[in-house]
């Protein structure tokens, strides 16, 4: 996966060693969803929240739109009602629903 600028790619691919999960490092800073194609800055309150972003902190290319809504509407049109709790298709699991 590419991404707009290098730094972006850095904060992406960011692996700590005291922090497995990106939301527990301070260092990392930005979150990217390959399922939704979405970007986000961390907030380090605890949890798992993240602020959707639209540009590029670094550089400042606009930002592909989140394809959430559309992950969401595609899977209804499949019959599923919850797909974080239902066995979705794989694809549906990482980007390549969209990229297909």
């Amino acid at each position: 996966m590419s991404h707009c600028c290098e730094t972006m790619s850095k904060q992406i691919e960011h692996q700590c060693d005291k922090h497995p999960d990106e939301f527990d490092c301070p260092d990392h800073l930005v979150s990217y969803s390959e399922r939704f194609d979405e970007y986000g800055l961390i907030v380090h309150d605890g949890g798992s929240s993240c602020i959707a972003i639209k540009f590029c902190p670094w550089c400042g290319t606009k930002l592909p739109e989140s394809k959430r809504d559309r992950w969401f509407d595609e899977l209804e049109a499949l019959g599923y009602e919850n797909p974080f709790t239902e066995d979705i298709p794989s694809k549906y699991k990482t980007g390549e629903w969209y990229l297909a």
